[in-house]
């Protein structure tokens, strides 16, 4: 430190306080929001504190300064938590009898003209009539009439029987069973349906936990203030904690084979994922390429998932660059 010119001095500064706070993401997944929620905000930024640790590895090697050890140690001590952060080669088989599953929140079909493109909807029909997966899953679904999407099987369902907006799954197998869990004071939910597929029956999970409604197009997104921002981070933490637990509970009645998909609204670093993911395989990071970033954000954020049972075996995993919605479609090829 002492050898360092003073501008260095502010960086390696700079690079202690985001090295420690890389590795207190590190405990992320084992602090439940509704304990320590603040703590929770700190999953978001994950993925960046990862890249920005790398960047000073570089920094400090291209100096040939041994100040990069800070970054590259606490980069080592996390290597098994940062197995999500980026896959180098993916892969991709196909047989016949895999089933393609796909998980896209579609945010309403554009019905509020975010983009401003009135082709946005038979953009999406155009798009799945394309990909023409075996069992679709929709986050912010909106009913639209004459809805062109075709499928034998199907559960839509919507907080209100009046409503337009909530959760659907289609399926080319049949539905036997469904339900939804109707999580409580919240615009939010989770559904399921068991699916009959030759002698197996599937139970298959649609997930879209608590929205954090960070408006990225504006600064400080969209909150007037940074407190009021934290306060509200800070709840819709606390709800995900409490949806996950719901969650969980009416998962462990369930001992066959299983397919977990959806918006989680947060990041693999989360104490959400560890816990839903628990006992689970990861479909990207089993199959996927690259950083599987899902949201249309300009840092990686993969908060879209599909997991199954530790029984299947994933045959392939997409993050297909479809820019309809805030969120990418992600779509796997699974097999038992």
């Amino acid at each position: 430190m002492k050898k360092l010119h003073f501008i260095d001095k502010l960086i390696y500064i700079l690079n202690s306080i985001l090295a420690v706070l890389l590795l207190l993401s590190y405990l992320l997944p084992y602090i439940s929001p509704k304990n320590i929620p603040i703590f929770a905000i700190l999953s978001l930024f994950a993925p960046l504190l990862i890249a920005v640790n790398l960047f000073f590895v570089v920094y400090w090697l291209l100096r040939l300064k041994k100040q990069f050890l800070l970054s590259t140690l606490i980069l080592l001590v996390g290597w098994s938590f940062n197995s999500t952060f980026y896959k180098i080669s993916g892969k991709n088989n196909s047989e016949n009898n895999d089933i393609s599953v796909m998980s896209y929140n579609v945010r309403m079909f554009n019905h509020w003209k975010w983009i401003d493109n009135d082709s946005v909807p038979n953009r999406i029909f155009d798009f799945i009539k394309t990909k023409n997966p075996d069992i679709l899953l929709f986050q912010e679904y909106y009913r639209i009439k004459n809805n062109p999407i075709k499928y034998p099987y199907q559960f839509i369902n919507t907080k209100k029987d009046s409503g337009k907006i909530g959760l659907a799954i289609y399926s080319k197998f049949p539905i036997i069973n469904k339900g939804s869990l109707d999580l409580k004071n919240t615009a939010n939910n989770i559904i399921f349906v068991d699916i009959k597929r030759e002698n197996d029956t599937i139970r298959v999970y649609n997930l879209h936990l608590q929205s954090l409604q960070l408006n990225t197009e504006k600064e400080n997104f969209g909150q007037e203030n940074s407190e009021k921002l934290v306060a509200r981070l800070k709840e819709s933490f606390k709800k995900q904690a409490q949806q996950t637990e719901t969650f969980l509970a009416h998962q462990s009645s369930w001992k066959g084979k299983t397919i977990v998909g959806g918006d989680f609204n947060n990041t693999s670093y989360s104490w959400v994922y560890k816990q839903i993911a628990s006992n689970k395989k990861d479909a990207f990071v089993k199959a996927g390429k690259g950083f599987g970033n899902t949201f249309n954000y300009w840092f990686p954020l993969r908060i879209d998932y599909i997991l199954t049972d530790e029984t299947a075996t994933i045959q392939s995993f997409e993050v297909i660059p479809e820019k309809n919605s805030d969120h990418y479609p992600i779509l796997s090829k699974i097999k038992w």
